[in-house]
């Protein structure tokens, strides 16, 4: 993606607690022209993802208050943020999980730790279909 010349920078909501994690990935984010915001638990990424017109939303499942899954059951439950690309990003690697996850209305269910490779190519992906 290029940055400049036009063409509209995605902006992406990380809702991570660990501080680290969430670091990298929007280190990693950034370097490829993304903007990223973050939110560390998930009432703040609730309320972020409402609020700051995100393109692209990557969710922790355990976070603390409100978990990923209903995180993402809520915002699909909003007209506003309905269509909303998510990708959780866990630690929790059970099929039961990742089953859940997709329920609520997860795009995709990918486990941490993660390659950037597959999370830039899944990024991708979802930006185009919502296009």
């Amino acid at each position: 993606m290029e940055v400049g010349g036009g063409v509209i920078t995605k902006r992406i909501l990380i809702v991570e607690d660990e501080a680290g994690y969430s670091r990298a990935v929007k280190y990693t984010l950034e370097k490829e022209g993304y903007e990223v915001i973050t939110a560390s638990n998930g009432l703040q990424g609730l309320v972020t993802a409402q609020k700051a017109d995100v393109d692209l939303l990557i969710l922790d499942v355990m976070l603390p208050g409100i978990d990923g899954f209903e995180v993402c059951n809520r915002l699909r439950s909003d007209p506003q943020t309905a269509s909303l690309p998510i990708i959780m990003l866990s630690a929790k690697g059970q099929d039961t999980d990742r089953t859940t996850g997709l329920k609520v209305g997860a795009d995709e269910y990918l486990r941490k730790p993660i390659d950037n490779t597959t999370l830039l190519a899944t990024i991708e992906t979802l930006l185009k279909k919502s296009d």
